[in-house]
């Protein structure tokens, strides 16, 4: 890598990863403020369920015609474009006067979600590779992660104190910070440097049913979007509960939220370790092995011991830094994935993969007022994580 493309290549790095920091702090925007959302909508655990995997439902329907989209109109302006979207539902839900109207602000973030979440990877398979690469995406991993620190710990210590207690206001915030973001991605792909670099990324032309079917020929490709399915139901399910769960063992809001933001802490950390060690034959024993601490973790939730939910925590941030990373690095490096298709691969891997997005958050809902309590609807993502590793297997013989 030369040195007249170094610092473009870490500019725009840097901009996706600010990007994505706006979309992690609008996921989690909406979940360390249930109590207040719920009271005054008058929402139940099952209707805020449905609120949660709004984005997801549509997001499923978007992701593969945005990863076309991103491989015509190029990165620069399909991440703007994301920005944009991202902070008109944030606007939006702030203006929300009953669960259908918030869900459905909610549902917009599906159609800009996908622009960020696939036109990431697509950049950093563009710009890097090897080790490299694995590294790059641990770093704008990091984003999400970070975004959902913020919201989960400052939202009921710092923010909802600063604006009088009123979520709404809450959310026209996280419409700022995604706007701000937005602008400076604009302006670090203004840059003539910049320019040069994403020009160089080029594009893949029209889309055509053949194309669709070069990528999902692969049983090995197919078994990848299986394991999609499962890593987004385990994450969404519990990243959303994951403040009433705290809070339902009677822990107070803002300590609940400083809780919260454990994993996504411990996950920045091994989202920059551990997916720059899974090159070739190491790719699958190490999401193994992370899939393998997410369901410990889930074992130890159903403790009211104060030393097993903090363990917990800190296995579910070392999975939840990393399975997607992981299973994502394990389609981009397939040979049966040609380059020019990456951006529609990684769509169809998040088509695939918001189908758990849908499914986790409203299943432990449904679960949690069904049974009363959060032990069924925790045991249900365990047992997702049993299906997970099975999926594993039945990758690792393929190729073995």
């Amino acid at each position: 890598m030369s040195k007249t493309t170094l610092t473009p290549r870490l500019a725009l790095l840097f901009g996706a990863w600010l990007i994505y920091l706006s979309f992690g702090l609008v996921v989690a925007g909406i979940a360390p403020l249930v109590p207040q959302i719920a009271t005054e909508l008058g929402a139940s655990p099952r209707q805020m369920g449905f609120v949660f995997g709004a984005w997801p439902l549509v997001y499923i329907l978007a992701a593969l015609p945005a990863g076309a989209l991103l491989d015509r109109i190029g990165v620069g302006r399909g991440l703007l474009l994301a920005g944009a979207v991202m902070a008109l539902s944030a606007v939006l839900r702030s203006l929300a006067g009953s669960v259908p109207a918030l869900a459905a602000a909610v549902a917009l973030f599906g159609i800009g979600g996908p622009l960020i979440s696939v036109g990431a990877p697509k950049l950093v398979a563009a710009l890097f590779e090897g080790r490299a690469r694995g590294i790059a995406m641990g770093v704008y991993m990091s984003g999400p992660a970070l975004g959902s620190i913020l919201s989960l710990s400052l939202t009921n210590s710092l923010l909802l104190p600063l604006v009088g207690g009123d979520w709404r206001d809450v959310m026209l915030l996280q419409a700022g910070f995604v706007l701000a973001g937005g602008l400076v991605w604009l302006g670090i792909t203004l840059q003539p440097a910049t320019r040069r670099v994403l020009t160089g990324i080029g594009t893949a032309g029209k889309y055509d049913p053949a194309a669709f079917r070069e990528v999902i020929s692969s049983t090995g490709v197919r078994l990848v979007l299986a394991m999609a399915i499962a890593i987004f139901a385990i994450n969404h399910g519990l990243n959303n509960w994951l403040p009433s769960l705290l809070m339902g063992r009677g822990i107070d809001p803002v300590v609940a939220g400083w809780m919260a933001a454990i994993p996504s802490l411990v996950g920045i950390a091994a989202g920059l370790v551990i997916p720059g060690f899974a090159q070739g034959a190491r790719q699958i024993p190490i999401l193994a092995g992370v899939v393998t601490l997410m369901l410990i973790a889930t074992l130890l939730f159903q403790f009211d011991s104060g030393s097993a939910l903090i363990m917990a925590l800190v296995l579910q941030g070392v999975a939840r830094g990393t399975m997607m990373t992981l299973a994502m690095l394990l389609l981009m490096e397939r040979r049966d994935v040609p380059k020019a298709r990456l951006g529609m691969a990684a769509g169809l891997f998040f088509t695939m993969a918001e189908i758990g997005g849908v499914m986790g958050p409203v299943m432990f809902g449904t679960l949690l007022q069904a049974s009363g309590g959060f032990a069924v609807p925790v045991a249900a993502i365990s047992a997702i994580c049993l299906a997970l590793l099975a999926l594993l297997l039945r990758l690792r013989q393929r190729q073995g």
